[in-house]
């Protein structure tokens, strides 16, 4: 690309979305050839059900879910954690990201709740997206309304924290100083 042209959103479901939907506020960004519609948590569950059945966009397919903490980044506006997902449509092979912001309004250091921390299930539209989000709920303490098992994936259930924050402790909080050892005389 020329120094001196701008990029622009040229994917083809950024202006059918923005045609579906004329009041409600969506960002997208263009990085590499990857696209990427940015979407209010409220907006999450009723816009990637349009692009799952819509049939200009069918994306049949959640390839994955993942959780992005932006403590610290240097050009963060929207929120310090995003939820992403990662839509495919086979019939075009087409990929398309979409991204959901949430902001804590409680301190993120603590085992505390934050009930700014949720955003809609979608497991009712891509059943496999049900450990994903556990696992998102697990590493970073944001909730999915309406999931049907949202209980901890990777660490234990009175685990006091979620490790994949920004502001965990690299080295932990002393979990592992608390573990019973085990050998082969003792097991």
């Amino acid at each position: 690309m020329p120094a001196d042209s701008k990029p622009t959103l040229d994917h083809p479901v950024f202006k059918i979305v923005k045609e579906r939907f004329p009041d409600k506020r969506f960002r997208g960004t263009e990085y590499r050839g990857q696209s990427t519609l940015i979407v209010d948590a409220a907006d999450s569950h009723e816009v990637l059900a349009f692009l799952r059945d819509d049939t200009a966009c069918r994306y049949n397919f959640l390839s994955d879910v993942f959780g992005i903490d932006y403590l610290d980044y240097p050009s963060r506006t929207i929120g310090r954690f995003a939820v992403v997902y990662n839509l495919m449509s086979h019939e075009r092979d087409d990929r398309l990201f979409v991204k959901v912001f949430v902001d804590p309004t409680l301190p993120t250091d603590g085992t505390a709740e934050d009930p700014a921390l949720v955003v809609d299930s979608v497991v009712g539209l891509w059943p496999g997206a049900e450990w994903p989000e556990r696992e998102v709920f697990d590493m970073f303490g944001i909730r999915f309304r309406n999931h049907p098992d949202m209980r901890r994936i990777l660490t234990w259930e009175a685990f006091p924290a979620h490790p994949l924050r920004k502001d965990y402790p690299l080295r932990g909080r002393g979990e592992r100083e608390q573990y019973r050892i085990v050998d082969r005389t003792s097991a």
